[in-house]
């Protein structure tokens, strides 16, 4: 699955990865103390493989993600790649599955946002301090 996948620059996403990617398994993987799940998407400029752990937002076999960046100004970078490439593969625990991400607006958005809050509370205080409504998917 690694093959011609490009890792973050970013040291710890790409520690992150490196470790799901040696177990087989994103259990155990955590940021904040809290479970990620593994996404591969295709980016927008240069077509080319990525891999994005991000916390792991479930319900009923359902899965959302949340592009907060921490509450940055802008969306993070794969938000982009994300609207571009919606088909991802996402990996929880050692299930992997192909989905396609649609972004969620009005009483869709809103249920799936307070699932995002109850499963990573910071989501909350990272919506306080930007202007911008953080963007929330919900992978099918």
């Amino acid at each position: 699955m690694a093959e011609n996948i490009e890792l973050s620059p970013t040291d710890w996403v790409r520690e992150q990865t490196e470790r799901i990617l040696r177990q087989g398994t994103t259990d155990g993987v955590e940021i904040f103390d809290r479970p990620v799940v593994l996404l591969t998407m295709t980016g927008a400029k240069s077509g080319k493989k990525r891999y994005v752990p991000l916390m792991r937002v479930e319900n009923d076999g359902r899965y959302a993600i949340v592009a907060s960046k921490g509450g940055a100004p802008e969306h993070p970078v794969w938000y982009f790649n994300l609207k571009a490439n919606p088909e991802v593969t996402l990996q929880d625990g050692e299930k992997v599955v192909t989905l396609r991400a649609r972004e969620l607006d009005g009483a869709e958005r809103a249920q799936w946002w307070q699932r995002a809050v109850d499963a990573y509370p910071p989501y909350a205080e990272y919506q306080a301090k930007t202007s911008r409504q953080i963007p929330v998917f919900v992978l099918e």
